[in-house]
């Protein structure tokens, strides 16, 4: 079961591509991981429309969504794991999508078969590229029966 991540906007300092690279390069052996960038918006009236339009393009009829929203219900990392086991049975695609600094739209959010809050704070959307990231990772070595640090 392939994963991957819609994202708006590049990681643009190096500590935040680090990060994500290494992540990316350990999920290697567990899963597929793809991540999708979608060019981030300059604030505007249809900023929000058009990066909604251009994530929509990269998620497939048969994909289940998941879309991260503060406002979403929060789960632990025994779950996102135990999420992972249920959406390897169904064996469709599950994309995670990241909004920019304008948020999501509603058309994606529509699109969205699940919503997920990583916390209730507030994350600069780079940061939260990479908790994710981690967060995926953690749940591969769960679900491999490897130890992680808690």
């Amino acid at each position: 079961m392939p994963v991957a991540i819609v994202c708006a906007g590049r990681l643009r300092e190096k500590y935040w591509q680090e990060a994500a690279a290494e992540y990316t390069k350990r999920m290697r052996r567990y899963n597929k991981l793809e991540i999708l960038e979608v060019p981030d918006q300059p604030e505007g009236p249809q900023a929000m429309k058009k990066e909604g339009e251009d994530m929509l393009r990269q998620i497939r009829p048969e994909d289940y969504v998941v879309a991260l929203c503060i406002s979403a219900p929060q789960m632990d990392s025994p779950a996102l794991a135990a999420f992972f086991r249920e959406r390897a049975l169904q064996g469709s695609r599950v994309v995670f999508v990241i909004g920019g600094s304008l948020g999501l739209h509603e058309a994606v959010l529509r699109r969205a078969d699940q919503r997920l809050s990583m916390s209730s704070m507030t994350f600069p959307h780079q940061l939260a590229r990479v908790m994710l990231l981690e967060q995926i990772y953690r749940a591969h070595k769960i679900n491999a029966g490897e130890k992680y640090h808690k």
